[in-house]
């Protein structure tokens, strides 16, 4: 073949791949350059985040600083040397720093009855039902913190309105102690005694927006004195404690304290444990032994000169089905008094005079509650009273029952949103006298503000 055909042929091949070499170059040339450009993005994203990252570390690393050298700073001003002859060093603590709370209550009340009378029964002025519509039920200020590490203390304040005006009570102020040998504690000052079930309750930690029959008759709802308490938990294979105190004598059913005596004691047992992992118990005996008693009852018009001795049997059984009592429980309570006085009895209102009188009353009631949802719960109750036979000087007067004995049943509802909110419905009906049918409708709420303790069992 002539070297002229060879160069034509060389130059027509090398004509037609030079167009597909450079077609294939300008593909991988923008591949290229897409993948520099996604690699480009991606690293700004992330240099973006670790930047982020690095200014979140740092703002955390200066306020843990910040709080470091205001707690070293505390530390420091609590530092207290002891007398230059000891040669010894101690901190001492001295911050104040109190649990302090507030409970605010409210209620709607409608009543079918323009009076509510207990037949048979001289009342106090916490066994009155309130007044009817809108209004503020018991605040409560508490204020709780431990002393040192020997000693607690707790105050609680209550407002609230009697006949248009406020009234401040305080209802408990004392101390208790944290660390005595045997399962022993001792409890000083004015407190609620341990006297039956709900009687060591405050009110807004109650079931029910009322408290039953015979404890409004019995107890004017809470009995709370100045005294002396020392119980003791005995090394038993299930729970028990005894314990008793010791009472100045001046809240109801006492009454008329004065001078250095002591005008009532008390002493109680209970006992109590677990069956399985769903249902805990208790059972309890209490009483309250008041000496030289001479108070008075129904709005200043009925007055007891005497001794007055008050026995409480109480039963409290809590199942919870699932074993979580916090999805499901089932609450089933009650307690039974008697009440034996010695003494004389008058009511002016009725225009008697004193009167001997040496007899016995009665009462108990019985509910359940069942929390069938986390939030919601439903309760029944019935409470009823067993009145004494009047002596013939007293007829007519509050202490004359009429030949009725007084009883209430009770139906609510109540929401929990949390520890902290409740809201309740309750429906109450009522025969306190011969023909004296009330049906009361009861709207509720209760708000816990601030800290609060744990309620008992």
């Amino acid at each position: 073949m002539s070297k002229k055909l060879l160069l034509a042929a060389a130059s027509f091949a090398a004509l037609n791949i030079s167009p597909a070499l450079a077609e294939t170059s300008n593909t991988e040339l923008q591949d290229l350059r897409a993948e520099i450009a996604q690699m480009q993005a991606a690293y700004e994203t992330k240099i973006n985040q670790l930047e982020n990252k690095l200014e979140t570390l740092e703002t955390r690393q200066a306020e843990t600083s910040r709080k470091d050298t205001v707690s070293e700073t505390q530390q420091n001003s609590n530092v207290n040397t002891v007398r230059p002859a000891t040669s010894q060093r101690r901190v001492n603590d001295n911050s104040f720093n109190p649990e302090i709370g507030v409970i605010l209550q409210g209620q709607y009340q409608s009543f079918s009855e323009d009076e509510g009378d207990f037949a048979g029964f001289a009342i106090g002025e916490e066994a009155e039902r309130g007044d009817e519509g809108l209004g503020l039920d018991e605040t409560e200020l508490n204020f709780s913190a431990n002393v040192d590490d020997l000693f607690r203390g707790s105050t609680t304040v209550a407002l609230h309105e009697h006949e248009d005006e406020l009234e401040v009570e305080l209802e408990e102020a004392y101390i208790e102690s944290l660390a005595l040998p045997y399962g022993l504690q001792a409890k000083a000052g004015r407190f609620f005694s341990e006297l039956g079930y709900l009687n060591s309750h405050h009110a807004h930690s109650d079931d029910f927006a009322d408290r039953p029959l015979p404890n409004r008759v019995f107890l004017d709802s809470n009995y709370n004195d100045d005294g002396v308490q020392l119980s003791m938990v005995l090394p038993t294979d299930i729970y028990s404690e005894i314990g008793g105190g010791v009472f100045r004598g001046d809240d109801f059913p006492s009454g008329g304290a004065e001078g250095s005596d002591i005008g009532a004691w008390s002493a109680y047992g209970r006992v109590g444990g677990d069956i399985g992992d769903n249902t805990s118990w208790r059972l309890g005996l209490s009483t309250l032994q008041s000496n030289d008693v001479s108070r008075e009852a129904n709005e200043d018009t009925v007055t007891f000169d005497g001794n007055s001795d008050l026995y409480v049997a109480d039963a409290r059984a809590v199942y919870a089905p699932t074993g979580n009592n916090t999805q499901q429980e089932l609450i089933l309570q009650g307690e039974f008094f008697v009440r034996d006085e010695d003494g004389q009895y008058e009511d002016t209102d009725a225009g008697t005079g004193s009167v001997a009188y040496d007899d016995s009353q009665s009462g108990w009631y019985a509910q359940t509650v069942y929390k069938f949802h986390p939030q919601w719960r439903v309760g029944a109750r019935y409470s009823q009273l067993y009145s004494a036979d009047v002596p013939a000087g007293l007829v007519g007067s509050a202490l004359d029952d009429e030949g009725h004995n007084p009883w209430s049943t009770s139906a609510m509802v109540d929401w929990t949103h949390s520890e902290f909110s409740r809201a309740r419905l309750q429906y109450n009906y009522e025969e306190l006298a011969d023909g004296q049918e009330d049906n009361q409708i009861i709207l509720q709420y209760i708000m816990s503000l601030g800290a609060h303790g744990a309620h008992a069992y």
